[in-house]
């Protein structure tokens, strides 16, 4: 671990260089499958999360615009019910999207510490500093590291949200989401709040265009990924010999981002260890984003012992909000 001290600022890293490790491990996992896949934690790298930046900003995109509506008009009510003095961010970024809940706390004169966490040391640092001197008095306490296996060194504390947004939680498998929620159940606490941004069950061609933008961003965005290894593992994937598909499986209630071989392909990844072979036309899925209703949240949720306090949508109901509680 590494970390700094400054006023009320502190910034600690769990990274110690084993993320790359990390992803020659996924690699060799998911490409030596039947079906071939890819986490998609691995498209933000600088110019991924560009291009997601960019996603964001699309008219077939509602995610992102629906969620930040809600929180806006939604913010001050959310707080009035939790009366929480913190703030854990997942996945924070910029923390661009809780501004609205910081603001809505401080208003209410309860804000007292915020906890982002994400794998990306540069918007940490920067929103740690921004937020510090915008609200004089705050406990700022960074944690750099993945949210999948560094939760364990989030700090305790009470009265709390744990913020988890953008819908992330459907990249889950849902094997892997029980497990998920049960470790969000243990950082909410028996005092604290979860915060869980989920996409809703819609009408399949407003699904399938939000990833299939006109564009053609989200296709350079799926292919960034083998960039990524490329550039991470020393691998020769040509990415413009990969085509971007992207379709809802009714059956498992999610999209699937996919890339399809346009011709026979034989790849070597240095930095795995692995030689992959690709068929003309053989895919690999990159992503997965499943769409709930509010019954199966709250039956997901009931299995990590939280219970459902208020849902929110936008006014077309495309995307929810969910603050739930400790049973």
């Amino acid at each position: 671990m590494t970390g700094a001290v400054a006023g009320n600022i502190s910034i600690a890293s769990y990274l110690n260089g084993d993320m790359l490790e990390s992803l020659a491990d996924d690699v060799r996992h998911g490409l030596t499958r039947e079906f071939k896949q890819l986490s998609p934690k691995y498209f933000y790298d600088e110019r991924g999360s560009e291009l997601f930046d960019r996603i964001t900003e699309l008219p077939e995109y509602y995610p992102t615009r629906c969620e930040r509506m809600i929180l806006n008009r939604r913010a001050p009510e959310i707080v009035a019910l939790t009366g929480a003095r913190e703030l854990v961010e997942l996945g924070s970024g910029s923390a661009s999207k809780t501004r609205a809940l910081l603001y809505a706390m401080a208003g209410a004169g309860t804000l007292e510490r915020y906890i982002p966490v994400d794998c990306s040391p540069t918007p940490v640092e920067r929103c740690c500093t921004e937020l510090a001197e915008l609200y004089p008095g705050l406990a700022v306490h960074g944690v750099i590291g993945d949210f999948e296996r560094h939760l364990e060194h989030v700090p305790d504390g009470e009265d709390r949200i744990v913020a988890f947004l953008g819908g992330t939680l459907g990249n889950f498998f849902p094997d892997q989401r029980a497990a998920f929620l049960d470790e969000l159940r243990r950082l909410v606490g028996d005092s604290g709040w979860l915060l869980l941004g989920t996409d809703l069950i819609k009408d399949v061609d407003v699904l399938e265009a939000a990833y299939n933008d006109s564009e053609g961003v989200t296709a350079e965005f799926n292919r960034n990924i083998l960039r990524v290894i490329n550039g991470e593992l020393g691998a020769d994937f040509d990415p413009d010999a990969f085509e971007h598909v992207a379709v809802f499986e009714p059956r498992h209630s999610w999209v699937e981002m996919r890339l399809r071989a346009t011709s026979e392909q034989r790849v070597r990844i240095a930095g795995a260890d692995l030689d992959v072979t690709f068929a003309a036309g053989e895919e690999m899925r990159t992503e997965i984003s499943t769409k709930f209703t509010l019954d199966a949240l709250s039956r997901e949720l009931g299995a990590a012992d939280l219970q459902i306090e208020a849902f929110f949508t936008d006014p077309s109901g495309l995307f929810g909000l969910t603050l739930a509680s400790p049973r």
